[in-house]
């Protein structure tokens, strides 16, 4: 609904309630309505100006979710493009580093050492034995009623659940683990917006995956002893959440975010 300026319609209901409020000719009696109506139009003249003011010309009811919608998909390319920049940037540096290191020879030790320990950091895909881990959210009923003693946060996965699996598998000696097929660190962040799992400045949907390359049998063997796993199988059970350990050759890829830090401390 558009609203235009209310400076005729406030003449015309002044105009109405002063002529309401006249005084009438003697003998002739007064009804409510007289008085009833300029106030009632006085209060609505008020109302209608007042929202026209905070509307400001536009429609109060808007629906603001495409432009929601919208800024969501803009910072999502911002994120890929950025990627794809240092992406590149990684290679030319790379590129850069093997050139020098062929005449070189400090930085042909340094290229060297850093080989070393490329895997120990990550950043190199493995394949190996492995587990993985599913979680998903409980199944919607067709007239989305909850079951009996259940709230709608029963029926999801929380950041907490997703942390009791990683904890379990890198306590059950995991070499190395992705979330959603994404390399993780023991510096990576895990958390939860909503029913989304949150990583490394991406969004991911449930079912969520966790994959861990070591010796399956100890890892399975963690994540029964796990307190914090073990109350999501029994959700599992009361509520129909999803839960499922696979066992198989699993690929693990490299990690590729930053590798920056932002603060250290030395151990002592």
């Amino acid at each position: 609904m558009e609203y235009t300026s209310g400076a005729a319609s406030w003449r015309k209901v002044l105009r109405r309630a002063a002529v309401g409020l006249l005084p009438r000719r003697p003998g002739q009696r007064r009804s409510g309505w007289s008085i009833g109506v300029p106030v009632i139009a006085l209060a609505a003249g008020l109302l209608f100006t007042t929202t026209a003011t905070s509307a400001g010309g536009t429609s109060l009811r808007e629906d603001r979710r495409p432009q929601l919608a919208q800024l969501i998909q803009n910072r999502h390319d911002q994120l890929a493009a950025s990627e794809a920049r240092a992406a590149e940037l990684r290679a030319q540096v790379e590129s850069e580093t093997e050139a020098l290191a062929g005449s070189d020879a400090p930085i042909a030790a340094q290229r060297d050492r850093a080989a070393v320990n490329r895997q120990k950091a990550g950043l190199t895909a493995l394949t190996g034995p492995g587990i993985t881990v599913e979680l998903n959210d409980a199944p919607r009923q067709g007239d989305n009623t909850l079951p009996e003693g259940a709230t709608n946060d029963d029926l999801v996965v929380h950041q907490s659940d997703v942390q009791a699996v990683v904890n379990a598998l890198w306590a059950g000696g995991a070499e190395a683990m992705s979330i959603m097929n994404v390399r993780v660190l023991t510096t990576s962040a895990v958390r939860c917006v909503g029913n989304t799992l949150l990583l490394h400045g991406r969004v991911y949907s449930p079912p969520f995956k966790i994959t861990a390359i070591g010796d399956p049998a100890a890892m399975q063997r963690a994540l029964a002893a796990s307190q914090g796993v073990q109350l999501f199988r029994d959700a599992v059970e009361h509520y129909q959440l999803g839960y499922r350990e696979t066992i198989s050759t699993v690929n693990v890829p490299a990690f590729d975010g930053s590798t920056g830090l932002r603060s250290a401390k030395v151990p002592r």
